[in-house]
């Protein structure tokens, strides 16, 4: 009998394009060109086949927890202390995700096209309506996501087929150009976000029906696709040398979209792009840091603990100077998700396994 939840996993499928494609699609990028230039696309590819053995780990955890929230499903197998130890070590590390969004998203938009904004006011104001959605339910974020994505892919197809004009495929070659090891060394960046896909077990018992290997290997592909399109848009539109030097190579390819001789100056569609899926991204990932804490449903405490914290988190992070985030960000932030959402993954695999164990010894 299939499991009767809240949202579907066609639902869940659409928030890993928004939740987790926005850091693909943005994020990850200024690293990848830098260290790997032209062949970072290689890097995409291989990170993505070398991810492809970790989703059945998560399908081995989905099924061993047999759909229950993942805290209540270690309570009654590695203690109350560990598992309080789990939650709010889990929760501070999504809750540095989110902050980490926000502080990106803010610079990005104080460095284009509102420069002169307070910028206390903007972080404020957006803090507040991410706050307000997570503080709802899934249901609500879920809808809102089916809202703006359908937007955000209608616009993603546009610049990426009116760009064809502009892009010169030779600029892929030679292929690795500076031999094996930038690309090796590279692998992290991309393989941060696919890791992602681990935050959906954190809702999997609002989820009608199961998780299945070939759900996981969609949302993989299409997490794949979403970095692959604007670091090769990049690569071709702009060169390797001139895209490693852009802080945002995503957003500079809206740039060069024109329609014929009178039509062009359409990046202000980036940033609806842009704002929708931080808007998105952040919620969910506060709502599963309520839901860790034990706030779910308890708006008030969310607003009196979760809300502070974010704030003056996001704050602090945007007051660093651009070249201090970017560093702590690309060499540093990156790579430390990746690390941690493995181990995390690993914590997990053992626990579904010591509780097979236990079964077989009974």
């Amino acid at each position: 009998m299939e499991r009767v939840g809240s949202i579907s996993i066609l639902h869940v499928i659409l928030l890993s394009m928004t939740v987790i494609g926005l850091k693909n699609h943005v994020t990850i990028l200024p690293p990848l060109l830098i260290h790997a230039g032209r062949d970072g696309w290689i890097s995409v590819f291989i990170a993505a086949v070398a991810m492809v053995p970790w989703l059945f780990l998560l399908v081995y955890i989905h099924r061993s927890s047999q759909q229950a929230s993942l805290g209540d499903w270690l309570l009654p197998k590695i203690g109350k202390v560990p598992t309080a130890i789990f939650r709010y070590v889990t929760a501070f590390f999504l809750l540095l995700m989110a902050v980490f969004t926000m502080a990106e998203t803010l610079q990005w938009i104080k460095s284009t096209f509102l420069p002169e904004s307070p910028l206390v006011l903007m972080i404020l104001i957006y803090s507040i309506l991410c706050i307000f959605l997570a503080s709802t339910n899934l249901q609500t974020i879920v809808m809102v996501n089916v809202v703006v994505l359908f937007w955000v892919v209608i616009l993603g197809f546009f610049v990426a087929f009116t760009n064809i004009q502009v892009k010169n495929y030779s600029l892929l070659r030679p292929f690795f150009e500076h031999g094996f090891e930038p690309v090796i060394s590279t692998l992290v960046y991309p393989a941060s976000g696919y890791i992602e896909l681990l935050l959906f077990l954190f809702i999997q018992q609002n989820v009608k029906g199961r998780f299945r290997w070939y759900h996981y290997a969609i949302m993989l592909f299409i997490l794949h696709s979403l970095t692959m399109g604007p670091l090769i848009g990049a690569i071709t539109e702009f060169g390797p040398d001139e895209a490693a030097k852009q802080r945002y190579p995503a957003y500079e390819e809206w740039g060069l979209v024109s329609i014929g001789r009178f039509i062009e100056h359409l990046d202000f569609f980036s940033i609806y792009q842009w704002l929708t899926g931080t808007f998105v991204r952040v919620s969910f990932i506060l709502y599963v840091v309520s839901d860790l804490l034990r706030l779910r449903g308890d708006r008030k405490r969310i607003w009196k603990i979760i809300g502070p914290a974010f704030f003056f988190m996001s704050l602090s992070l945007f007051l660093m100077e651009d070249h201090i985030f970017l560093k702590l960000k690309g060499d540093y932030f990156l790579i430390a998700t990746f690390i941690f959402l493995l181990l995390l993954t690993l914590f997990l695999t053992i626990s579904a396994l010591i509780k097979r164990s236990a079964a077989k010894e009974m």
